[in-house]
């Protein structure tokens, strides 16, 4: 900010007499003087271009990211009840965990609940563990080792994720039943490409499981993560002290907050559900990183662009101060006001241009390092590029129009008498 308000604090201290009488004065002579200011003024409008294009880039990627649906419904409430801190064992927390579902189901408006381990997009780590594969004979230094997710009956129906072929988890398939799973579409091409995969088998923790299902591909932890395998296994024969109650219904969290404390208290008055919120939230918590860069890259574009208006402002003001002489000599030889806009404003949209070529060179370079941070836009998107040089043009005509409307004001008579 110093470097770029430097020039216009000389110029509105200048001494015209003295500016008249000193050698050089004009738009073309008092180029050697200028040279560090439009040096300065051609990197600020070069950063400016970067920034701004980065910016767009930023943007668009979020307004995509925000408008993808990871594959299932983000309307669904999440809540539950910490058992493991409460000191529930195993088999106490499975009764605890199934009345709770019964009681959920039955309060008014919820149209379907289920418990799941993890929550979707959750900052906790999935299960995984070591496959074998029945009939699959892996590369030599190929390990099978996939993630999985415990969950219970209707967690398909709950979150909206359909099922492509075969069937959900059913309440049935507890510990009593033979050992199952569902895999996702990615999973069942891989391994069972050639064949239909309900009915095959895995081995996963000595158990051999069944396939009953596949349903259709989702986001799991993020929505820029590529299709991967990954399969489910029911809660019932995988039961774990701490799950996560998934409700699908129109009810808001707040309206449904006292109905789940009632239906907690009622099996056990020492425990309070955990707070309800919806999927929704969780997803965007997970595009926080996005939001971050496109929030701070916009403002240092909005700053980089303020700096490089003054500068440009400021060198051209100068610039019209110290050719005041060559301006007036030129109205007098017959120079018209377009005349003296055209030449005021022609060196200061050449240091624009520079500026643009500059930046737009460096932004093609630089744009590549952010492939992780864009979703569905290309690093060299024409949109966002044409934007910040759009934005700058603009700015830039602006910056330089009013030093150049002041040049047209200049009186020739004046300038020719104090000669």
């Amino acid at each position: 900010m110093l470097f770029a308000l430097m020039p216009a604090i000389q110029a509105s201290h200048v001494d015209l007499a003295g500016a008249l009488k000193s050698e050089g004065g004009g738009v073309v002579g008092g180029k050697g003087r200028s040279r560090l200011r439009s040096a300065l003024v051609l990197v600020q409008v070069s950063l400016s271009f970067v920034l701004l294009a980065g910016a767009g880039l930023l943007l668009q990627s979020l307004q995509r990211l925000q408008n993808t649906s990871p594959g299932f419904s983000t309307d669904v409430i999440i809540s539950g009840a910490d058992l493991f801190s409460a000191g529930y064992n195993l088999e106490r927390a499975k009764a605890f965990d199934t009345q709770l579902l019964d009681r959920v189901r039955d309060i008014p408006g919820v149209e379907s609940a289920t418990l799941a381990r993890l929550v979707p997009f959750s900052y906790r780590d999935f299960s995984s563990a070591p496959l074998e594969i029945e009939g699959y004979q892996p590369a030599p230094d190929q390990r099978l080792n996939l993630s999985y997710l415990e969950a219970g009956e209707d967690y398909f129906k709950t979150l909206g994720i359909p099922i492509v072929s075969g069937r959900e988890f059913q309440r049935t398939d507890d510990e009593n039943a033979v050992p199952v799973a569902i895999i996702n579409e990615t999973m069942a091409a891989k391994y069972w490409s050639e064949k239909d995969p309900i009915g095959q088998r895995f081995k996963m923790k000595d158990r051999w499981l069944q396939i009953v299902g596949v349903a259709k591909n989702v986001n799991y932890e993020n929505k820029f993560e590529l299709p991967r395998s990954f399969f489910y296994v029911p809660v019932r024969q995988n039961f774990l002290e701490g799950n996560n109650l998934l409700i699908r219904t129109h009810e808001t969290p707040g309206a449904l907050r006292n109905a789940l404390a009632h239906e907690v208290h009622a099996l056990d008055p020492n425990l309070a559900p955990t707070a309800p919120f919806r999927v929704a939230e969780q997803v965007d918590r997970k595009g926080y990183q996005q939001r971050l860069a496109a929030t701070l890259i916009a403002i240092f574009g909005a700053m980089a662009l303020f700096l490089a208006a003054i500068g440009l402002y400021a060198v051209m003001s100068y610039s019209v101060s110290q050719a005041t002489r060559e301006l007036g000599m030129r109205m007098a030889l017959g120079a018209g006001i377009r005349d003296i806009l055209r030449l005021v404003l022609s060196r200061g949209l050449r240091l624009t241009i520079a500026g643009i070529v500059i930046g737009g060179l460096a932004a093609l370079l630089l744009t590549r390092l952010m492939g992780n941070l864009l979703y569905k836009v290309s690093p060299h998107d024409p949109l966002a590029f044409g934007s910040a040089l759009a934005v700058i043009t603009i700015t830039s005509l602006a910056a330089c129009f009013l030093p150049a409307r002041r040049a047209t004001r200049i009186d020739p008579a004046q300038v020719l008498r104090e000669q």
